[in-house]
């Protein structure tokens, strides 16, 4: 049996992948047959699997994802996702490695939140950290830090983060304190991280509903030159669910 001593201490030390691997090995009598090393091996193995798995749990609860996932995006409705684009998007997440932004397109129903979020949920997977954010409530929690006196580290939160998605972008045209507010995140986050826009507006409609000039190029020139676009289109899937739920 093993020592309740011992094994306290390693709960203590955060070991619970190990303690777990030596309740397997206690159990098992094929593991009396290794070697120490080996066995001890199998030991850091299993707690290093542990943690990485805790890591990723922490990040995904963070990131408020939908439950999204690459691999239940579904191919099948005609909505002009090519699959060979969205699989060298997901491969390793290299363009969140390479501070890259992703655009994603189309009409209302579509899926394109779905779509951003298990972008971002893969990058979650390689190691990223990641948040998603509806652009209405980004600003509601921006304008509430401005008038609490926290908005200087809301946006240096929003800057360590490695994976930000936007959804419902460019919805409608931006106040003063809007543009500003979101001129300092993307120029925070340029060339360092990454950010995903949903948007049912093409990019070439994005400059008016920023409205200031000035501040439309900057902010686009920030975040246009290094995206991946995606454009989608067709029908409301919600709509067709619907439409087959009553039939």
């Amino acid at each position: 049996m093993l020592q309740e001593p011992m094994m306290e201490k390693l709960i203590s030390m955060r070991l619970g992948g190990m303690v777990d691997a030596l309740k397997t090995q206690e159990q098992d009598p094929a593991s009396r047959e290794l070697s120490f090393l080996e066995r001890l091996g199998l030991l850091v193995d299993q707690q290093w699997t542990w943690r990485e798995n805790q890591a990723l749990a922490r990040r995904l609860h963070a990131a408020k994802l939908k439950g999204a996932a690459i691999e239940d995006i579904d191919y099948r409705s005609s909505r002009g996702l090519d699959k060979s684009v969205i699989r060298a998007l997901a491969q390793k997440s290299a363009w969140a490695a390479q501070h890259e932004n992703i655009f994603v397109l189309g009409p209302t129903g579509v899926g394109k939140s779905f779509v951003a979020c298990a972008l971002a949920q893969k990058a979650c997977r390689d190691g990223y950290s990641a948040l998603y954010l509806r652009a209405p409530a980004l600003f509601r929690d921006l304008a509430i830090a401005r008038a609490d006196g926290s908005l200087r580290s809301l946006l240096a939160r929003l800057s360590r983060i490695d994976v930000l998605v936007i959804d419902d972008w460019a919805m409608q045209p931006l106040a003063e304190t809007e543009r500003r507010d979101f001129w300092e995140i993307c120029e925070d986050r340029y060339q360092t991280r990454s950010t995903i826009l949903t948007s049912q507006l093409p990019v070439a409609r994005w400059h008016e509903q920023i409205g200031d000039p000035t501040a439309a190029d900057g902010i686009l020139d920030r975040l246009v030159h290094n995206a991946h676009r995606i454009d989608m289109r067709g029908d409301s899937m919600r709509k067709k669910r619907a439409a087959q739920q009553s039939s």
